[in-house]
């Protein structure tokens, strides 16, 4: 048969969207295990824990050989009106079970809120650095993203004040991310209140990342931390089964939408999704009993010892962290000192000690070359074996 490759003609947006690069060295991470070596995967964030048993068992249910129908384009009314309970329960907001929409993991939510929100031609504001699918998502949709740099100072995440200064008039909206990755850090709520309010004065949307939420760090009274729905009761927020409850290959997240956008985001999902994963969406009812919230609080319990081990190794490497992270299962360290860049060691670190790492590069350009984040979502037992190749390969370089 004739060669029709050179034929095809490749969209400028396909050309331009850039490599995940956690997903990238995943693969290289994969070839070596092939070839039979044992590599410590701290480049992707995914639980080692996976779903809670009720969930597991309600999934298994669901899959007994039962007819499986396509469920409402916004998910099913009883897993909206328990995700709704959850933040009144957890987070003492109140919200309408019609502002609730399912989605096929959170990126399916951040798909549908931009397709709603973006024209061709806007501006977006998003901190640098930040998760990278956030801004690709944007710029497929013709918007133009402005990569906020942020620093050390602001917890490398936005404040008001940089938002204020890179305004323009065609600024159409903001996106946070709260807690970041790469950095696991969290915006302040009088902070994050500052920054909504600002958009909102100008008629511009604001869209709030919480799929790190739930891994947050209570406070001192042992309070979980505020939604932005708290202090923005019309930002549109998006979340996900994936990492407080342990479901990433689920692929089952949500949104919370203005009301006035529920119908638009609605037929959007009919043409694109037609709905999320039926049997998923049955299991995870099981998420919302009180068993299944113990075994996920006592799992984010142990991600803060896996934190603070991670902390204590890097600091005794000598690889800095300036800023301590408070939620999510991530840390981003410098690596400036070691004279390589971030791809560089990252590309070591995975030839040399069979340790997979994501370069700063997949996160913006202000911290590219100097940061790399390191997941610690892996096991404990695998956290230390890392940190001990990490130790070892790094005094190598001095």
């Amino acid at each position: 048969m004739p060669d029709t490759t050179e034929r095809i003609k490749i969209s400028k947006r396909a050309q331009n969207v850039a490599p995940f690069y956690a997903m990238e060295f995943a693969k290289q991470a994969a070839a070596l295990e092939a070839q039979g070596h044992h590599v410590v995967k701290l480049n992707l964030g995914e639980p080692d824990s996976g779903a809670p048993p009720a969930v597991r068992e309600a999934m298994r249910e669901a899959m007994d050989g039962r007819p499986l129908a396509y469920t409402a384009a916004l998910g099913l009314p009883a897993l909206r009106e328990a995700i709704a309970g959850f933040y009144r329960e957890r987070h003492h907001v109140e919200v309408d079970p019609s502002r609730v929409i399912v989605t096929a993991g959170a990126s399916a939510a951040l798909v549908l809120a931009t397709a709603a929100l973006v024209d061709a031609g806007d501006e977006v504001l998003i901190g640098d650095p930040s998760y990278p699918c956030n801004r690709q998502i944007v710029e497929s949709f013709g918007a133009h993203v402005t990569l906020v740099p942020t620093a050390a100072d602001t917890r490398f995440q936005l404040d008001a004040a940089a938002v204020r200064k890179h305004w323009t008039d065609r600024t159409s909206g903001v996106m946070v991310a709260t807690p970041s990755n790469p950095t696991g850090t969290s915006v302040p709520v009088d902070e994050l209140d500052a920054i909504c309010r600002f958009a909102r004065e100008r008629g511009a949307w604001r869209l709030v990342d919480e799929i790190y939420l739930d891994l947050s760090d209570h406070d001192e009274h042992g309070r979980p931390p505020r939604s932005a729905l708290s202090v923005d009761p019309d930002a549109i927020v998006i979340n996900s089964f994936s990492k407080y409850f342990g479901m990433t290959g689920w692929r089952l997240g949500w949104c919370i939408a203005p009301e006035a956008l529920v119908p638009a985001m609605e037929r959007l999902a009919q043409n694109y999704f037609l709905c999320a994963s039926a049997p998923a969406q049955q299991a995870a009812l099981e998420c919302f009993t009180p068993a299944s919230l113990a075994v996920c609080e006592e799992r984010r319990g142990e991600f803060g010892e896996r934190r603070a081990l991670v902390l204590d190794e890097l600091r005794r490497i000598g690889l800095p962290v300036p800023v301590p992270p408070d939620g999510a299962f991530y840390v981003y360290f410098d690596v400036g000192g070691t004279g390589l860049s971030s791809w560089q060691f990252c590309e070591r670190a995975l030839r040399e000690a069979h340790v997979a790492l994501t370069p700063g590069r997949d996160f913006g350009t202000h911290t590219a070359d100097t940061h790399v984040r390191l997941s610690y979502a892996a096991s404990a037992d695998e956290l230390r074996e890392g940190m001990a190749r990490l130790g070892t390969f790094v005094a190598t370089l001095r």
